[in-house]
């Protein structure tokens, strides 16, 4: 069994904006493996995604609160996914880290592609789940998303899991561990991450990303449609799709176990770490 490790948690100030940044050191081995940078799903906090760096344990992983969401301040001014980029590039650098795997689900899965294209020197592997290329995305079902606009779904731990499998598909596993780690994003925090994504697609420049990519979607996702998968799979030159069967959106929470070996398998053991001159 996995014995629980907390983050080292920095407040800092990027571009004119306060973010909390969490940090998981490497827990065994030599650390050698290449960091990992993580973009979270919309008005997903650092504590949602906790369970991830427990089998990723034997590297470095980086993430930080989205303005608004967690305990990041609300957004002063909008921003955009090239804006995020840029922050999180700044962080790895305060960090002292030249090269780094990145890794998004759903809303981060876009500004995942975002930094893989913007900072394409300093992104070794690419893990894409449960998301699109923005705009020119095939739509998730109606009654999903009719679910996931309206905020119980962070407020109200009961209503979440009455409406999990419409809102998310797949099975319930972990659903109410999910569930008591949320906190609520400000209104305005998660209207900053939809106002961030009007407009935006990774379409154009999804050819250009030259780091191996691993696509994990779920057959049964209600919100990303594995259709979308696919079409990241088509126009990213070296992507590999895994389909999780009977996989809904959170996949990474309910079939974690399956859904973990392939990211371990595909991530391997990087090359040693280089700070940056």
């Amino acid at each position: 069994m996995t014995v629980n490790h907390t983050p080292e948690f920095h407040i800092k100030q990027v571009d004119g904006r306060t973010l909390r940044v969490a940090r998981w050191q490497p827990r065994r081995g030599s650390g050698t493996n290449r960091p990992l940078l993580f973009f979270n799903g919309i008005g997903a906090n650092i504590e949602l995604m906790a369970p991830l760096p427990e089998q990723l344990d034997d590297r470095e992983v980086i993430t930080f609160d989205m303005p608004g969401v967690g305990e990041s301040p609300d957004p002063v001014v909008p921003y955009r996914p090239w804006m995020i980029a840029r922050i999180a590039e700044r962080i790895i650098s305060d960090f002292g880290h030249d090269k780094v795997d990145v890794m998004g689900v759903s809303w981060g899965g876009g500004m995942a592609q975002q930094f893989a294209w913007q900072y394409g020197r300093r992104t070794g592997q690419l893990v894409l789940a449960a998301t699109s290329a923005g705009m020119l995305m095939v739509p998730g079902k109606l009654a999903a998303l009719s679910k996931m606009a309206d905020p119980r779904r962070y407020t109200d731990p009961d209503f979440m899991l009455k409406h999990f499998r419409t809102l998310y598909g797949g099975n319930t596993n972990g659903a109410g561990g999910h569930a008591s780690r949320i906190s609520p994003p400000s209104t305005l925090g998660y209207l900053g991450q939809l106002i961030a994504m009007i407009g935006w697609t990774s379409v154009p420049f999804l050819p250009l990303i030259s780091a191996p990519t691993l696509i994990l979607m779920g057959d049964d996702d209600q919100i990303v449609p594995l259709a979308n998968g696919k079409i990241l799979k088509t126009l990213i030159p070296d992507a590999r799709l895994e389909i999780i069967k009977g996989g809904g959106h959170l996949f990474l929470v309910n079939q974690a176990d399956e859904t973990m070996a392939l990211i371990r398998d595909f991530l391997g053991a990087g090359p040693p770490l280089r700070a940056v001159a």
